[in-house]
């Protein structure tokens, strides 16, 4: 067992259980999971971006990422975000760390910081500034003597921001992650942390990307790799639905590492660990929580790929919930633009927006609730209060010898977790656009337990969890949600009849009757929207959307010219391009609100008074924006849509219009998220 002794505070929001109250707590982690003061925990870790957020914003949405369930933030400080030009750091506004920290600490957030050099996160250079990739003989992300000389100096920066803020000070930083998807020697890990331990990051743990393997290991104990998957991607290179090996995501496996993250850069991700790493507890940093348009691709993800995605890490062993993205965000202001495209110095894989990154996140790039953010919430209060119970748990995979294959559908796809007769059961009937049928005759044995009394039908689409042998529930087919003061909640599932036993007892059909009216002593059932909605504040479903008045000022002119990039996919138009746009200008309305604009085209930017405020690489959904955020006295708000073309060597989702030609279908504003 790994031992770190720590001073800090761990907080939870309102009715939401407490890690710890108190300072100098004692934390430790074994093979399986984290302990904190002796109790095992299995965290939820969202990634949001602070430099892609107004600062003003950032305490109500750290607010909305807790009450969602998050109890620990991971965040990049992207080097050009801080140092685009050599020697001069701007930590102001909302490139300031330190205020940004400092809000974590007051709402209880502990934070692990992804201090690269090199974070990809899909900026600029991976985040390396231009006038470093620039520098004559120059070795980027080695032990080059020069390369590292900078890194000292933006570490040494970084630590300016976070002195007085680390874990031992009583502050939120937790730990942080050193460079990001490398593959090289371990020892340049090690040259990295060595920087920044003389520098003054003193910090409990430290972590590192699982993927991709290094060629040689860093020494036991370091560095706690972290692993990740998705249910599909932006960077295939393929225009074709359901490219890649995404289909592997949502089959239980022991197996930890994924063979279809970055897989433009890494071939496949190349699926193997490094040696010795599968000593460490399961830990997530990069589960899918959502998806980025490309130009050359973009995806429509759905709900049910993050829940399922979710429920199937469970379910392989995972005890950390790591997400990317939890929260979307806004590049900032730069002095070029500071987005991933194929035309710049290095990492030149994708073509992204220049200004949008929602990822489809649970809190989009506006802070909207997207529906994943509510059917998230249900596992995330399950793992604050069955963690522990959860988290030694090792996991059992029935279907290990089943054939495996993108859409196989000749089988239930369910593993569990057991130890001393208590196991949970999980269940995934779901895989990204493949439409799996429904499974009859479902009976399960786990623990020597077998139910339901008679054959089920686990629905198309259904992921799940059920409990055998926890707090005195000997098995039920409804999902484990919460135990708060006494009661214990589930949540019904849809299309699975209800039946719960306890003792010798054995409900059947049991109804859902909320949380105010228990179904058999202290055991409470609640409808799925119940669950997602459980301990929150009461919110009007019902959005009111007005309606805003738009006009079109100007014809598309000829069609651009689409060329592939040098990474061999499409590539995204220029400024220039966008004069020869249709035009379409948009009241602003007084209720400064969320603007709703469905449109039909290829892509899409908005500016305000002639500047860029936002894009949208168009796949389906609507092209959102923020009026609060509007410059005090703007005048003017312009669309220009560049019309979609025939056979464009792009994958557009079967939610997109393809027709060629541009058109706005309508212009609204909701109140604010």
């Amino acid at each position: 067992m790994k031992s770190i002794y720590l001073i800090g505070l761990l907080a939870w929001l309102g009715a939401l259980p407490m890690w710890g109250q108190t300072f100098g707590q004692r934390v430790e982690w074994d093979a399986q999971s984290l302990f904190f003061d002796g109790k095992r925990v299995v965290p939820v870790m969202g990634e949001i971006h602070y430099s892609r957020l107004p600062a003003e914003e950032w305490r109500t949405e750290l607010q909305k990422m807790k009450a969602g369930g998050v109890t620990l933030v991971a965040n990049y400080v992207f080097w050009n975000h801080v140092e685009e030009t050599e020697g001069i750091f701007n930590w102001s506004g909302q490139r300031s760390l330190r205020h940004f920290l400092e809000l974590c600490k007051e709402e209880g957030l502990p934070v692990v910081l992804r201090i690269g050099p090199f974070c990809h996160g899909e900026v600029r250079n991976g985040g390396i500034p231009d006038w470093v990739i620039q520098k004559e003989g120059i070795k980027l992300r080695s032990e080059d003597p020069q390369f590292l000389r900078y890194v000292s100096q933006l570490y040494r920066q970084i630590f300016t921001q976070a002195q007085g803020l680390l874990w031992k000070d009583g502050g939120p930083v937790l730990a942080c992650q050193f460079d990001n998807e490398y593959r090289g020697e371990g020892s340049y890990l090690m040259t990295l942390k060595r920087i920044a331990q003389e520098i003054g990051f003193d910090l409990p743990f430290y972590t590192r990307t699982g993927w991709p393997e290094l060629k040689s290991p860093v020494p036991y104990g370091e560095m706690i790799p972290l692993y990740g998957d998705y249910a599909d991607g932006f960077w295939e290179r393929s225009i074709e639905e359901t490219a890649g090996s995404y289909w592997k995501a949502f089959n239980f496996k022991a197996f930890r590492s994924s063979t279809a993250i970055a897989s433009e850069q890494l071939k496949e991700g190349n699926g193997k660990i490094t040696a010795g790493d599968e000593l460490y507890p399961y830990f997530t940093c990069e589960l899918g929580g959502g998806m980025m348009t490309s130009y050359h691709r973009r995806v429509y993800l759905y709900p049910e790929d993050a829940y399922s995605l979710a429920i199937v890490k469970l379910g392989s062993g995972s005890n950390l919930l790591g997400y990317y993205m939890y929260h979307g965000g806004t590049n900032p202001e730069g002095i070029t633009y500071l987005n991933e495209t194929q035309r710049t110095l290095s990492t030149n894989y994708n073509d992204l927006p220049v200004k949008t990154y929602d990822f489809q996140a649970p809190l989009g790039e506006f802070g909207q609730k997207n529906s994943h953010y509510y059917t998230l919430r249900k596992i995330h209060l399950f793992l604050q209060d069955y963690g522990e119970v959860l988290a030694p748990m090792e996991a059992e995979f029935p279907q290990a010898d089943q054939p495996q294959a993108k859409g196989v559908d000749s089988y239930l796809r369910w593993s569990y977790r057991q130890k001393d007769n208590s196991a949970f059961v999980f269940v995934n009937n779901y895989e990204r656009l493949q439409h799996l049928s429904a499974k009859k005759g479902v009976r399960f044995e786990v623990c020597g337990v077998k139910f339901p009394r008679k054959s089920l039908t686990i629905p198309a689409g259904t992921a799940c969890i059920f409990p055998v042998n926890i707090d005195g529930i000997r098995y039920a087919t409804a999902q484990l949600i919460a135990k708060r003061d006494g009661k214990i909640y589930l949540e019904q599932i849809e299309g699975i009849p209800t039946e719960i036993a306890v003792g010798d007892k054995v409900l059947k059909n049991v109804k859902a009757l909320g949380k105010d009216t228990p179904v058999y002593e202290n055991i409470y059932l609640l409808s799925p929207d119940e669950a997602g909605r459980l301990f929150l504040p009461e919110e009007t479903k019902e959005e009111k959307m007005q309606v805003v008045s738009f006009r079109k000022v100007k014809e598309a002119g000829s069609p651009r010219t689409i060329t592939m990039g040098v990474a061999g996919v499409a590539e995204e138009p220029v400024d220039a391009d966008f004069d020869q746009a249709a035009v379409y200008t948009i009241d602003i309305p007084q209720q400064k609100g969320l603007l709703h604009i469905r449109y039909q085209g290829d892509c899409a930017r908005l500016y305000v008074d002639g500047k860029l405020v936002a894009d949208n690489f168009y796949n389906g959904r609507e092209f959102l924006y923020g009026l609060w955020r509007l410059p005090e006295g703007a005048q003017k708000l312009e669309l220009r849509i560049l019309p979609m073309q025939e056979d464009m060597p792009v994958y557009f989702p079967r939610e997109a219009d393809t027709t060629p030609g541009e058109k706005v279908l309508s212009c609204e504003v909701s109140e604010r998220w």
